[in-house]
C-alpha cells in the first residue's frame, strides 16, 4: 500500500491555487494506486514555533520528560511519525514575500531533529528519511520559480535533501498575476505529466 502525506500550507485554504493543484496531484496518485492511504496535515491555522522549551522536550528521553515536555514533544513526534510513514509527500508551497510560509517553515523546524531525520557523520550530514518521493506545488503571484528572488523552492529542496529525500519534483504555477489562466493550465499539465 502506498502512503501519501499531503501538506496544505496556504492561508487561503481550499480557495488557493496550491490546494487545487494538490487535489489534482492527489487524484492522479490515488487513481494509479487505488489502495493508497492519504493523510492530510493542514498547517493553515499555524504551527507552534520551536523554542527553548521545545529543545528541552524533544532532546529529553521520553521516559524522563515531565508533563509539559511530553505535551510539547507529542506534537512534534506526531508530525515526524506522519513523514516516516509516508512513501510520497505532497507539499503545497505558496510563496509569501519571496519565501516559505511561516507555518511551513515551522513544520520543517519540528522535523529537523538530529538522530531522527538526520545525523552527522565524518563525511558530513546524512539524511535518515531515504527512499521517499516528494512532489512540491510552488505557487506565486509575482515570484518566478527558480529566479534570483525565489527563496522558497531551493530552501525546500535543501531541507528535504538534508532529511534524505532526494527524489523531489516541483510543479509550478508562478507569476499568476500576469496570466493566471494560462499559468494554471500549464501547471495542470505539469501535474498530469508526473509519473504516478
Amino acid at each position: 500500500m502506498t502512503h501519501v502525506l499531503r501538506i496544505n500550507s496556504s492561508i487561503k485554504g481550499e480557495a488557493s491555487v496550491s490546494h487545487k493543484l494538490l487535489d489534482r496531484a492527489q487524484a492522479k496518485l490515488t487513481a494509479a494506486h487505488p489502495d493508497a492511504e492519504v493523510v492530510t496535515r493542514d498547517l493553515s491555522a499555524g504551527v507552534p514555533a520551536i523554542d527553548g522549551n521545545w529543545i528541552g522536550a524533544v532532546f529529553t528521553p521520553a521516559e524522563s520528560r515531565n508533563v509539559a515536555q511530553a505535551e510539547i514533544a507529542a506534537y512534534s513526534d506526531a508530525l515526524l511519525a506522519e513523514v516516516r510513514a509516508a512513501d510520497v509527500l505532497l507539499i503545497g508551497l505558496p510563496v509569501y514575500n519571496f519565501g516559505v510560509p511561516g507555518q511551513l517553515k515551522s513544520w520543517f523546524d519540528h522535523l529537523a531533529r538530529k538522530g531522527e531525520t538526520f545525523q552527522y557523520t565524518e563525511a558530513g550530514p546524512e539524511g535518515l528519511l531515504k527512499g521517499k518521493r516528494a512532489i512540491v506545488v510552488f505557487t506565486s503571484d509575482g515570484t518566478k520559480f527558480g529566479s534570483e528572488i525565489d527563496f522558497a523552492s531551493g530552501w525546500v529542496r535543501q531541507m528535504l535533501g538534508f532529511f534524505g529525500i532526494t527524489d523531489v519534483q516541483f510543479v509550478h504555477a508562478d507569476q499568476m498575476v500576469f496570466d493566471a489562466e494560462a499559468t494554471l493550465k500549464a501547471a495542470e499539465a505539469q501535474v498530469d505529466a508526473l509519473a504516478a
